[in-house]
Parts: C-alpha cells; structure tokens; sequence
C-alpha cells in the first residue's frame, strides 16, 4: 500500500471520528451549512482537513474534555481576534456546556492580557450569542 493511500485512509479515519464530534459541538445546521458553502472542490480540501484533523485528531484526545476545549477556544478566539469564529465556538460552549458566567470570566482574563480592545470586540460577539441562544430557547447555565 502506498503512502498515500495510507494517508488517505487514515483522514479518512479520523474524518469518521471527527465528524460527529463537530455536530455535537457546532450543531447539525451549523455544519451542513459550512460544508454546503464550503463544497466547491478548491474550499471542500479546507472542510475535510478541519474535520478530520481537528475535530478527529484533537478533540478527540484524552486528557481534556469538551468543556475544557470549549474554554481554550473561546481564550485563544478572542485573543486573535477572530470574532466570528469566538461566535461559533461560544455556542458550541455552551453545547458542550460552559456557564455564561465561565464565558465571561475568560473573556474578562483576555481582556487583561490581550488588551481591552480585543477583550470588548469578543464580549459583544459572546454576548450577542447567549442573547440569540436565549430567545431561541436555549437554557444557559448562569
């Protein structure tokens, strides 16, 4: 067997593994609509590698659960501030089951060492989140 197929095998392995990982987190809507809007041949590359490797390879990991993944994106989101990924990863917090307090706590600590913009720029995206979670009818650990 060559080494790409062994290559090929194993993400696809790890897609397996990942891609229910990613519903649970994101949610089923979330993800069809990125893989409908990722499904051109040069984007689907991007899909399939997130997922298999990680949502299979990582979050897949012993050692940490879900919530403490959720956690550590939330800080590392916000500290780059990429908004509009803290956004989904603050409902898949949420999913997997952080406190809005938690998420808040986070932030306020982003915020001491990454700056007080990069810490008001995530706390609008969180909160306009739990907002929209809440008139959805999600029920949000306080």
């Amino acid at each position: 067997m060559s080494s790409t197929s062994n290559r090929a095998d194993a993400q696809k392995a790890l897609y397996e593994v990942g891609m229910p990982i990613r519903r649970s987190v994101l949610s089923d809507t979330y993800v069809d609509n990125a893989l409908k809007n990722g499904s051109t041949e040069f984007a689907k590359a991007m899909q399939e590698f997130t997922t298999a490797f990680c949502w299979g390879a990582v979050w897949d990991r012993p050692g940490l659960d879900r919530k403490q993944r959720s956690l550590i994106n939330l800080s590392m989101l916000a500290a780059t501030g990429k908004v509009h990924e803290l956004a989904v990863h603050t409902r898949g917090a949420v999913n997997n089951g952080v406190s809005a307090t938690e998420i808040r706590e986070v932030l306020v600590q982003v915020c001491i060492y990454m700056g007080v913009p990069a810490g008001m720029e995530a706390f609008k995206a969180s909160e306009k989140v739990l907002i929209d979670m809440e008139s959805e009818g999600t029920q949000i650990k306080q």
